[in-house]
């Protein structure tokens, strides 16, 4: 990434009003994620105190996810590469190809799969409702917890890397 130029006269302002000192810095990130020929792998690329930015990588047809919803949590997931697919509690199914993407309000049942025949890359946008409990949790159609890395998740017991191939 280039370095941004550097203009001290506004934080230098001897009229402004604002602490810079005490303000939070930008968090820069990179799209850069390592290829998979099994299983999946997520890296965080940023986050602040309710919001949270990740790269996660999918095999060809494999997917993560029982059907499930999130009750703290707001999401959306855009497909960088790939073809990603959505399903919904009532047979909904939604097809997504590069730069198109999917919301999922707090509440909303979806599962989804890498429908292609190349990994899948997306970009996972999460806010999470302060205060709501753990934002990771999940919980299934009949109201039980899944775990992320669990058989009920139907996520692989192992993620195999493509060596040297990355996703930028």
């Amino acid at each position: 990434m280039s370095q941004t130029e550097y203009r001290p006269a506004e934080a230098n302002d001897p009229t402004a009003t604002v602490d810079f000192d005490k303000t939070p810095p930008p968090a820069r990130f990179r799209l850069r994620a390592q290829l998979v020929d099994s299983g999946s792998q997520s890296w965080v690329l940023a986050e602040s105190g309710n919001l949270q930015i990740k790269i996660r990588v999918y095999a060809p047809h494999e997917g993560e996810n029982a059907m499930h919803a999130h009750h703290n949590q707001e999401h959306s997931f855009v497909v960088l590469q790939g073809n990603a697919r959505f399903y919904g509690p009532r047979g909904e199914a939604w097809e997504l190809g590069r730069n198109e993407g999917i919301m999922l309000p707090e509440g909303t049942y979806y599962s989804f799969e890498n429908s292609g025949d190349d990994p899948l890359v997306v970009l996972r946008i999460m806010s999470t409702m302060p205060g709501q409990g753990d934002p990771d949790k999940r919980l299934g159609i009949h109201g039980e917890q899944i775990e992320p890395h669990s058989p009920e998740n139907k996520r692989p017991d192992k993620t195999v890397f493509r060596e040297g191939e990355f996703y930028e």
